[in-house]
């Protein structure tokens, strides 16, 4: 659960609700408590929303290098659905864009609304993966307002992914524009048959963890 100090946890009413509601967590049971930037405690559920520290607070190193994937949303929920399982998968900053062919397009009102409901998606996702390092949500930018270095776009027919990548961004339903596709950088393929928008966001997110994690070899077993 996300907190403001590990060491002396309180919970939001709306986290407290989950717990004793829909989690139907029991007296005594054991919940991780976080700040989000790496520090946590185990705690005991001790009812009505309580929690009890268990445990001397501990601090996890930030994943390195950090990890990015870029966007362009989608219709329906699939923006929260995307979010989530990057945010499961261990993404470290998740990228909201606009671009040529965006089919969904925010105002500046409903740009922030729909922001702060991602973020909330994030940290729920978070608590649920057990992650104690919190992703950063940002947007809604275009393609040249990403930080550059070991960033790529993902494209059909582009180069595999190598060591040194860091970050994917992954267009809207109708692809790239010829701009942004010249725009510098390299592209990357995810697959070997064209994906949808929104499948194209996870697979990335896959491919970039493994490539951190060093979970994939060209060994046999």
């Amino acid at each position: 659960m996300l907190v403001a100090c590990p060491a002396a946890p309180v919970l939001e009413p709306a986290d407290a609700h989950h717990l004793e509601r829909v989690l139907r967590l029991g007296v005594g049971e054991v919940v991780v408590a976080t700040d989000g930037r790496g520090r946590w405690t185990l705690c005991r559920y001790r009812g009505a929303g309580a929690l009890e520290v268990d445990g001397p607070v501990e601090l996890d190193a930030e994943p390195s290098p950090a990890l990015t994937v870029a966007f362009a949303p989608v219709k329906a929920e699939r923006p929260e659905w995307v979010v989530q399982k990057l945010t499961e998968l261990g993404i470290d900053r998740i990228v909201v864009l606009s671009t040529a062919r965006s089919v969904v397009r925010w105002d500046p009102g409903r740009a922030r609304a729909a922001l702060e409901r991602l973020r909330r998606v994030a940290s729920g996702a978070a608590a649920q993966a057990r992650r104690v390092w919190l992703p950063e949500v940002v947007g809604i930018v275009g393609i040249e307002e990403i930080e550059r270095p070991g960033l790529a776009l993902a494209e059909p027919g582009g180069r595999p992914l190598a060591p040194g990548l860091t970050g994917i961004a992954v267009g809207p339903e109708g692809g790239w524009s010829r701009d942004e596709l010249s725009s510098g950088l390299p592209t990357v393929g995810l697959a070997a048959h064209v994906l949808r928008a929104e499948t194209a966001a996870v697979a990335a997110g896959v491919l970039l963890g493994a490539l951190r994690a060093g979970t994939v070899s060209r060994q046999k077993l």
